[in-house]
């Protein structure tokens, strides 16, 4: 049996500008966007962020427009009968507001009075013992009040001195009946990070060395898995002796292992002395390993340790 290559690296930001990342894999201190297709619901997403948050001892602040739902059928919505999101409402880690309360309350949009108010929340979260604050935060207020897009954007890059502290992770959501492609552009470039808007779904991105795949691999990506990672490697096959490929799986939160078995053998497949780099995550190396990555002397796993939730 050949050994495989591995290396363990610290956890660490990626750099990829308009990095998409599925919610799952959202930091402390991060500021991502997420546009919403007309007639989506992002209530699935915010589920899964609500329940990540709370399991990792985090308050939990959504702000809503006052038409959303009410606060009972958000909770019975987010909870589905488990009963541990009731009960983080009831003990103060889940915390309801609407947007009117977090940057209207007069009926006058003051970008200080705004940040000032989301400062004392993360103050308040940190006092009453918890390990963190995390915001989702309806975005459509603003043309309902006139605030123009210049002035929008700007609001939006005046709040990162908030993420300096890595308390604080947010998500502004862009419903896209409210705000036109063009604004939803720009808003992409001034954050961070973009959060997927569905669960189940591939965010696929060539770079310079190779290429990189964020977020489930799973039944129903399966097919767009493979076919990405084939056609990829496909070119490098083609190219006369061994050829080096970096497949960046960071932000993959989930793989099957049909997913994963197809990633090693399409590495068996490459000629003698090519290289795949598989940048991943703790849990994706330890499924490789078991399916028998050990066998294969083209595939080098590089491990990212990844934080603990306490």
């Amino acid at each position: 049996m050949t050994e495989m290559s591995e290396r363990t690296e610290p956890a660490g930001r990626l750099d990829f500008p308009e990095r998409s990342v599925p919610v799952e894999r959202l930091e402390k201190g991060d500021h991502a966007c997420m546009a919403l297709p007309a007639g989506g619901s992002p209530w699935k997403v915010f589920t899964a962020y609500t329940r990540t948050s709370l399991a990792r001892k985090e308050k939990v602040l959504l702000v809503m427009n006052p038409d959303d739902m009410n606060d009972d059928d958000v909770i019975a919505l987010l909870d589905a009968g488990t009963g541990r999101v009731a009960e983080a409402r009831s003990n103060g880690q889940l915390s309801l507001k609407r947007t009117t309360e977090m940057y209207v309350p007069d009926g006058r949009f003051r970008e200080d009075r705004t940040i000032e108010l989301y400062t004392a929340e993360v103050n308040n979260a940190y006092s009453e013992g918890w390990s963190g604050l995390r915001l989702t935060a309806d975005m459509s207020w603003a043309p309902r009040v006139g605030i123009d897009h210049e002035r929008l954007l700007d609001y939006e890059s005046s709040v990162a001195p908030l993420f300096a502290d890595p308390l604080f992770t947010a998500i502004c959501w862009y419903d896209q009946e409210q705000f036109d492609d063009r604004l939803v552009n720009k808003m992409r470039k001034v954050h961070p990070l973009r959060v997927m808007e569905q669960l189940d779904s591939l965010d696929v991105t060539d770079t310079a060395d190779g290429r990189r795949i964020a977020g489930a691999a799973e039944l129903g990506t399966r097919t767009e898995f493979v076919e990405s990672l084939r056609l990829a490697l496909e070119q490098h096959r083609d190219t006369p002796g061994p050829s080096r490929f970096v497949l960046d799986l960071r932000d993959c939160c989930f793989m099957e292992a049909h997913c994963a078995w197809q990633l090693i053998n399409l590495a068996r497949s490459l000629p003698a002395g090519s290289e795949v780099t598989v940048r991943c995550a703790e849990l994706l190396g330890l499924v490789l390993r078991q399916l028998g990555a050990d066998e294969v002397p083209q595939l080098v796993l590089v491990v990212e340790e990844e934080e603990m939730s306490l």
